[in-house]
């Protein structure tokens, strides 16, 4: 679905929701505070607003318009910042790309998205190098000094070019799109508004009390929403200061935190677990540590209590890249009469559960397909109107795919994903559920639950488990720890042992490769 943009500034309100707008209101109010900092390098307000302007000057020199795409190819890097409030500067649109995208998979996305000018880091020049034929990008920019057939950024950004004026931007305008991870089919591309980033910036903003003299730390891929929209641009729309690491390094995160006085910072829960899990965890230095936010999976009570021991306030919640990350969120004060809730919305954002025929569950305990509603919620998929329709219900909510219910009170429960829901014998079995059991056991360093057929009983469950460095598991001891907090009907039938589990960029695991291997 591709909308035209529009270009009438006296059509527009007042409001300075335009991501370019915003933080270049913030550089002028704060100029000399620290705004970005990564490998040893600061910068100021000023500093960077001077950057986006510069780099606003290069990409309209080389015939960027309103409504283009600018791709970025990379890891975490201040240029990716630089460069997607410079598209945004110029009316464009911003692609952020999957870096561990093959070349025919970046081809495609590329190329779906129509991208005019493509900012690609030293370390990916080889594979866009590889598939280069087969894009129509009107511009290849290296991120560093220069390669063969690559323009150089930083000496485009030494040139004396005129920055051009500002395009204003309405609340509808598409400020980026975010391609969903692609598990089952081609990727497909989430339109985020300069309205949804307000929305969410506000939502976070709200609830997390965030402020100036937050400081926070961000190590994961900012090419996700979990990495752009956890805490990042929340953090430079209050003024305070983003610490970006290129990618997720277990010592280097503790460091960090330790340095910088770190107040805030985001992760999925594989990446607190590999945090507790190293020898140094024990001593780190968190206590600057006001808030870690969770998403992307559900956190495992055990995980939860460690963290907890260890005074560190976690938030657990529950996002998409369709709804601009937030949909609920957790307090750590109803972490413990709330276990294994995802919480309860933000102020700009509702919630709804509905049944197979569409109609809204208003019973407690009653699971259903989530739906959402509010001005974080996309404007639909990139040149894909029928994609677009069919996920969103007639009165316009939008369809998570996602089981959950709530309880008396109001707070979430998010039970499966619909499509890795098992039937076993007639009855739904959420591998989550499972899933937190299991990882109490002390021998478990990870696991997933699967669904696999099952002659007798349509589907059995599966437990794939990485036991920890010199242990061993049998099914039946997995079943007799489990039996006393499990229905037999829920325990896993068959137990696979592997060396780990194979995960996405965000940490997320991949079930259909799971399933896809438990057939083979």
């Amino acid at each position: 679905m591709d909308r035209p943009l529009n270009t009438d500034p006296t059509a527009r309100g007042a409001h300075a929701v335009g991501l370019h707008e915003w933080l270049s209101r913030r550089a002028a109010r704060v100029p000399r505070q620290p705004a970005l900092s990564c490998d040893g390098t600061r910068w100021s307000y000023a500093e960077l607003q001077q950057r986006i302007e510069r780099m606003s000057a290069v990409l309209a020199e080389g015939g960027v318009t309103s409504g283009d795409r600018v791709g970025y190819l990379g890891f975490n890097d201040p240029m990716f910042v630089v460069a997607m409030f410079a598209a945004s500067r110029l009316g464009a649109i911003f692609v952020p790309l999957n870096f561990r995208l093959s070349g025919p998979e970046l081809a495609y996305v590329v190329g779906d998205a129509g991208i005019h000018t493509l900012v690609t880091g030293e370390e990916h020049i080889a594979v866009i190098d590889s598939v280069r034929d087969k894009l129509a990008c009107a511009r290849f920019i290296h991120r560093g000094g220069g390669s063969a057939g690559w323009e150089a950024a930083d000496a485009l950004m030494a040139q004396p070019l005129a920055a051009p004026p500002a395009v204003p931007a309405s609340a509808d305008d598409v400020a980026v799109i975010m391609y969903t991870s692609g598990t089952t089919g081609h990727p497909k591309g989430a339109m985020l508004t300069h309205g949804n980033f307000w929305a969410n910036n506000l939502n976070e903003m709200l609830l997390w009390d965030m402020v100036s003299t937050d400081v926070t730390l961000n190590f994961a891929p900012m090419f996700h929403v979990g990495g752009l929209l956890c805490g990042s641009l929340s953090t430079l729309m209050a003024g305070g200061h983003l610490v970006l690491q290129r990618g997720f390094e277990v010592a280097a995160v503790m460091q960090a935190v330790a340095e910088h006085r770190v107040t805030v910072t985001f992760g999925v829960p594989a990446m607190l677990l590999f945090i507790s899990q190293h020898p140094d965890f024990a001593q780190a230095d968190l206590s600057s540590l006001r808030l870690v936010a969770v998403g992307g999976a559900p956190m495992p009570e055990p995980l939860l209590r460690l963290y907890a021991a260890r005074g560190v306030p976690v938030h657990q919640g529950y996002g998409m890249t369709e709804t601009a990350s937030m949909i609920t969120f957790l307090n750590p004060d109803r972490a413990t009469d709330k276990l294994g809730s995802c919480g309860t919305p933000p102020l700009l954002t509702e919630i709804r559960i509905i049944d197979a025929t569409g109609e809204a569950i208003t019973e407690p305990g009653t699971a259903g397909e989530v739906c959402v509603r509010g001005a974080n919620v996309m404007a639909g998929y990139w040149n894909q109107p029928q994609a677009t329709a069919a996920t969103f219900t007639r009165d316009g909510w939008f369809r998570s795919g996602d089981v959950g219910y709530r309880d008396a009170e109001g707070f979430l429960y998010i039970c499966d994903r619909l499509k890795d829901m098992v039937i076993s014998g007639g009855e739904n079995i959420y591998p989550a559920e499972v899933e937190s059991v299991l990882y109490d056991h002390p021998d478990i360093a990870e696991v997933a639950v699967i669904g696999a057929p099952d002659e007798r009983w349509g589907e059995r469950v599966v437990a794939v488990v990485a036991p920890k460095a010199g242990k061993s598991l049998t099914l039946e001891a997995l079943q007799a720890f489990a039996e006393t907090r499990l229905a037999r009907y829920k325990l896993p039938r068959e137990l696979r042992i592997v060396e780990a589990l194979p995960r996405n960029p965000t940490g997320k695991v991949l079930k259909a490769r799971l399933r896809e291997q438990n057939r083979a």
